[in-house]
């Protein structure tokens, strides 16, 4: 299939415990149930083992330790753009420099941030457990992220109501 008849990307970003992953894994089965092919894409897994090793020991990490992530969280988008699916990514992407990294190898990235308050984000944090992210870096999480801004193709996604709720909210904006 050619890449002109592929729905651009989408990336589900924000900061750790907004939900990307939960809302990118629902968004991808709601889009392949409305017939489009998708394929999700975590990109925690693509992290190299001594950013993951960082981050469990409460480290943030460096613009210098996401750089080799990034370039492989882009070039994933690419291969699964170039297969002939719409890649959904789960990606925190905070800063303007990240995600324009992304758009580098995906121009027609458009971006769904998870918008969420601290408070709210903490609370749901209280409640789960991920593997080397621990909720002592929400505050440096926070600090980082840079919204969106007009000129990026995006929207803000409030994530105070259900998944199901957040998904259609997306579903509704996606080009």
């Amino acid at each position: 299939m050619a890449h002109a008849t592929v729905l651009p990307p989408v990336l589900v970003m924000g900061v750790s415990g907004s939900g990307k992953s939960t809302v990118g894994e629902a968004l991808t089965r709601a889009l392949v149930e409305r017939g489009q092919a998708a394929e999700f894409v975590d990109a925690d897994g693509l992290h190299p083992q001594a950013n993951k090793d960082k981050m469990h020991a409460g480290v943030p990490l460096t613009d210098e330790d996401r750089r080799p992530w990034l370039d492989a969280c882009s070039a994933r988008i690419a291969e699964v753009q170039r297969s002939g699916s719409r890649c959904v990514m789960a990606n925190s992407a905070l800063k303007r420099a990240y995600r324009d990294r992304l758009r580098e190898d995906a121009p027609d990235l458009f971006i769904a941030f998870l918008d969420g308050s601290r408070e709210l984000i903490a609370e749901r944090q209280s409640h789960r457990h991920h593997e080397y992210m621990p909720n002592s870096l929400l505050d440096s999480q926070f600090e980082t992220l840079e919204r969106p801004g007009s000129d990026e193709a995006s929207a803000a996604v409030p994530i105070r109501g259900s998944v199901d709720e957040t998904v259609a909210a997306i579903l509704a904006i996606l080009p």
